[in-house]
């Protein structure tokens, strides 16, 4: 059994219910905008169960049995033991975002693609300056000889990640953030929102070292000082993920070929805000 499970014949944490229920609101919200019925949910969260109490919940590295599983999540043995025997398909970081988002590691990360306020400069479709780098070598840096840079620039004209402009290519935004192509957001968004979770709930276990998980809030202000403050969050957001994304991709680049270098990082910062319901908390 996990070092972490611990049974409760009084029931779960009530103020754990509540933050969970607050969690579930903005994502049953979603899942209903594209016709993620209850009946459908029930399924995807009864195999859910059975896959995590299979994989996170194991004594001493062994085996789990059905009865020891329906115990856990309550699941029938008869759904246990048919879901178990089902090959669930693992999901996949889409191609135009694995690579997109490392070439854009790398134009924001290295000296020779910025200019000197540290910015990515716009680069030129062709390397044709023996000491200016362009557009072709920054993919062919990261995707040696496996895809053309023309390939790269029209997938990333399709998201909406850069344009051109006079023969250069410029970058809209400091990071690999489409703002079309539905299957690259929706990765992003499992991605980022599971290991906050994961994080969080790592933290709340009691498990050390805790990770960073910090916010800033306030309410009672006007709809002037939110623009105000949405305009500083996103150049100092900016700013902290640029720095982040230098001193993670110089210790890639450090640490490739060792026998230890198996481990992945996940930095992130958000900005929300809403109108606050009188006599009523927002959710």
């Amino acid at each position: 059994m996990s070092e972490d499970y611990q049974s409760n014949p009084a029931g779960p944490p009530p103020a754990l219910v509540a933050a969970i229920e607050k969690i579930l609101r903005p994502l049953i919200r979603l899942m209903l905008s594209y016709q993620i019925t209850y009946p459908y949910l029930l399924g995807l969260l009864k195999a859910t169960y059975v896959d995590v109490a299979e994989t996170e919940f194991q004594v001493n590295g062994k085996r789990q049995s059905d009865s020891r599983i329906n115990l856990l999540t309550g699941v029938h043995r008869k759904d246990v033991k048919r879901l178990r025997a089902e090959t669930r398909e693992e999901s996949r970081t889409p191609a135009t975002v694995s690579t997109g988002a490392q070439i854009v590691g790398h134009w924001l990360g290295s000296k020779e693609f910025l200019d000197e306020q540290d910015h990515p400069r716009p680069l030129a479709l062709r390397t044709t300056d023996p000491n200016s780098a362009g557009f072709d070598e920054l993919v062919q840096r990261v995707c040696k000889q496996d895809i053309r840079p023309r390939v790269i620039l029209d997938e990333w004209l399709r998201l909406g990640v850069a344009h051109v402009e006079n023969e250069h290519v410029v970058l809209n935004t400091g990071a690999f953030t489409p703002e079309k192509g539905f299957d690259e957001k929706v990765f992003f968004f499992g991605k980022n929102t599971q290991d906050h979770i994961t994080a969080a709930s790592h933290n709340l276990l009691g498990r050390k070292p805790s990770y960073f998980d910090r916010s800033v809030y306030y309410d009672r202000l006007t709809k002037a000082s939110i623009d105000e403050l949405s305009e500083l969050a996103d150049s100092l957001g900016m700013r902290v993920l640029t720095e982040m994304n230098k001193a993670a991709l110089a210790r890639q680049q450090q640490d490739e070929g060792a026998a230890e270098a198996h481990y992945r990082m996940n930095f992130g910062l958000f900005n929300f805000n809403t109108a606050v319901k009188k006599n009523r908390e927002t959710q």
